[in-house]
């Protein structure tokens, strides 16, 4: 079955909601501004949905869970941390024009939060559905990855509100992300006088960058980058140290071992250089078999609603990988993630309101308990 008939949205108050919650910035790592960005979150799911969002205190800054009360049964997963640092805001402040609502984090993913909340409101019983809101998305989830996990095993169905793919599809698979990072030691002497005396970390660096490059193997959706490098400091020494960092995005459990286990065994080129690896791939892959009868659920609420597998991560990788049926990009529909031009369609933010109603109330009316 379809959506049934559209229930009709304020879009002015979800405007104003995701207004509210861009203008507190709230980048990862600030303590402060994700504190007050918390209790902002907080108030707002308060405000349309009744009942207490409460505080979890980390190391990273406070996460917001909320619980509807009975059974869990389903988890809204979001973040409200970004990327953006503190004074973003007074150069491109939020905005909406020509149909586009655009600010820091507008699209990964405040936008997001506000449909998610606003289609819960649209719910006349809200038993079994709980909301976390969590501070350390955009750093890797370090604080945050247990208790995801726990409450995704609880609830046994998760609906993760990063943006949407383009053109609005779903994510319904992701690839396993991290970073490896790999420190070289060598040994300084003169560059003029005697660089024979020396180990160039550069060069054992260099030869480095070509290893972990060749790691790839596109053709299955490994690819392996080297991003940043760095050796030296003066022009007539050579380099004692060197380091390398490199993004990994692996589709599968087996490539993830594999190119866990090939930064392991890097081995140095120059005699006496030594090098140290540090890394993992701390996102697991997202395989698409996680979100097929969730999507299923949404391609018949919304009929030529298209999904699509997609490179980067997002927590649902964490929940999916421990089996929970998990769907992603329910977010909001628009683009630009990380980026100036950052913006989110505000003619879509009904819809996917109401797409989120329909899909909590089958996801209970599935698991036997009775929806809105």
């Amino acid at each position: 079955m379809t959506m049934r008939a559209v229930v009709h949205v304020n879009v002015d108050a979800m405007i104003e909601d995701l207004r509210t919650l861009v203008e507190i910035e709230s980048p990862s790592r600030d303590l402060g501004a994700l504190g007050v960005s918390a209790k902002t979150v907080a108030a707002v799911i308060e405000n349309r949905l009744g009942g207490e969002a409460v505080l979890i205190e980390s190391e990273t800054g406070p996460h917001v869970h909320w619980s509807g009360g009975g059974e869990p049964k389903v988890l809204i997963l979001g973040h409200h941390d970004t990327v953006f640092p503190l004074g973003t805001l007074e150069r491109r402040p939020f905005a909406v024009e020509n149909g586009r609502a655009t600010g820091p984090g507008v699209f990964d993913m405040l936008g997001g939060l506000v449909q998610a909340v606003h289609g819960l409101a649209l719910l006349d019983d809200l038993s079994g559905v709980e909301i976390l809101v969590t501070a350390d998305e955009e750093i890797g989830s370090p604080s945050s990855r247990a208790l995801i996990e726990e409450r995704a095993l609880a609830c046994g169905a998760v609906l993760v509100f990063e943006g949407a793919a383009d053109g609005g599809a779903l994510k319904t698979g992701r690839k396993g992300c991290g970073s490896f990072h790999v420190s070289v030691a060598g040994r300084a002497s003169h560059a003029g006088l005697e660089p024979e005396a020396g180990v160039n970390a550069l060069i054992e660096a260099a030869h480095l960058v070509l290893d972990i490059a060749a790691l790839g193997r596109p053709e299955i959706g490994t690819t392996v980058t080297p991003t940043v490098a760095s050796a030296g400091g003066v022009d007539n020494v050579v380099p004692a140290e060197a380091t390398v960092t490199a993004d990994v995005r692996v589709e599968s459990a087996r490539e993830q071992a594999r190119i866990e286990s090939a930064f392991a065994a890097l081995a140095p080129h120059l005699e006496d250089a030594e090098i140290s690896v540090h890394g993992s791939i701390g996102r697991p892959p997202m395989p698409e078999s996680a979100s097929a009868d969730l999507f299923a659920v949404a391609q018949r609420l919304l009929p030529g609603l298209e999904g699509r597998s997609v490179g980067g991560g997002s927590d649902g990788n964490f929940t999916a990988a421990l089996g929970v049926p998990t769907l992603d990009g329910l977010g909001a529909v628009g683009g630009g993630a990380h980026a100036d031009h950052e913006y989110v369609m505000v003619d879509a933010m009904a819809e996917r309101a109401n797409l989120v109603a329909g899909l909590v109330r089958a996801i209970r009316n599935t698991q036997g308990n009775a929806g809105a």
